[in-house]
């Protein structure tokens, strides 16, 4: 499946999840995975991961475990100050 068809599916008002219950689109999620944050703001998976692992306690990671998560309007808020990623 091409790239464009993840995001359109992941775009969706309403996606049905494998329980019956509804996922919440990317855009209103308050976290995102790094393969999620890789698609809705159009930055690779490794530079995610290398800025991740630069910047550890950045606001806009929320660690779960070992399992880091995006704070989707603070990265939102960093990726606009930003020149250069």
């Amino acid at each position: 499946m091409s790239d464009e068809k993840k995001i359109i599916e992941l775009k969706s008002e309403k996606q049905e999840d494998t329980n019956g219950s509804y996922a919440v689109p990317l855009w209103e999620k308050y976290t995102l995975s790094v393969e999620e944050a890789a698609m809705y703001f159009r930055i690779g998976r490794a530079k995610l991961r290398k800025l991740i692992s630069e910047n550890e306690n950045a606001p806009y990671i929320l660690w779960n475990g070992n399992r880091p998560q995006i704070k989707r309007k603070l990265f939102e808020e960093y990726v606009d100050k930003a020149n250069v990623i």
